[in-house]
């Protein structure tokens, strides 16, 4: 069947989400962070989509962007592709980078756009980093600025100066925005999906495996959603094997 196309709110708001395909980290240094933003501001210019906060985790992405022309799903596949070369080619890695397309979530109102600006720039402090402010790779310090990446123009209308926008960001409550699937990805939960996929087999099959069959399978489970870490534990594969596959 054909992919069911995005949809796009009157307002034009949404939330996106980009994750690393099982929980693969996206980041592994200073300058990844870095040409990712730049790929971002490249994209955001080229498909007039503005960008209105972000926060760039380990292994997934938050993006609060203003599309009123559809083209977030053209800046999201130019994106996905320059930034998986570039990523896969340093770290001599194969295969998919993302998992499935990114997600989003449309934003009808001021409420909740507010709602999920907030969440957006406080990821780090929910997971335990360090406080939003002190997070180097979020949009946090551009309020109010002129930017060339990221607008704050209608936010800075709605919260105020940035005294109000300070103490905005940290009367954080027990909101909750989009996520991915909230499924609780276990070794359990992995051993079952390994046996779906291999037939009633077990992982440590894949060890007698010719390469291709092999590969081909480590790929597919890595599709799903297990992590390299779980495939490691489950098959006796080594890292390297599975992260190249």
């Amino acid at each position: 069947m054909p992919r069911q196309a995005r949809v796009i709110g009157e307002s034009g708001y949404l939330h996106v989400i980009v994750r690393g395909i099982g929980k693969q980290l996206l980041f592994e240094g200073e300058r990844d962070y870095l040409y990712f933003l730049k790929l971002l501001a490249r994209y955001s210019e080229e498909t007039c989509v503005t960008i209105n906060a972000y926060c760039l985790m380990e292994n997934h992405v938050h993006l609060l962007v203003h599309d009123t022309n559809g083209k977030i799903a053209l800046m999201m596949k130019k994106l996905g592709v320059s930034y998986s070369y570039y990523f896969n080619h340093k770290y001599e890695r194969s295969g998919h980078l993302f998992q499935d397309r990114y997600r989003s979530e449309v934003i009808h109102d001021d409420a909740y756009l507010l709602t999920v600006f907030r969440y957006i720039l406080n990821n780090p402090q929910k997971a335990g980093i360090c406080r939003a402010e002190d997070y180097r790779w979020s949009s946090y310090h551009a309020y109010g600025k002129p930017d060339k990446l990221v607008s704050t123009s209608l936010l800075r209308e709605l919260i105020g100066d940035n005294n109000a926008y300070a103490a905005f960001i940290s009367a954080q409550d027990d909101e909750e925005c989009m996520e991915f699937s909230p499924v609780v990805k276990n070794d359990e939960w992995a051993q079952k999906v390994i046996r779906k996929k291999l037939h009633g087999e077990s992982g440590t099959t894949l060890q007698r495996a010719d390469r291709a069959a092999r590969d081909a399978a480590l790929r597919e489970l890595k599709e799903a959603g297990l992590s390299v870490r779980q495939l490691e534990r489950l098959t006796g594969i080594s890292r390297g094997i599975i992260q190249n596959a």
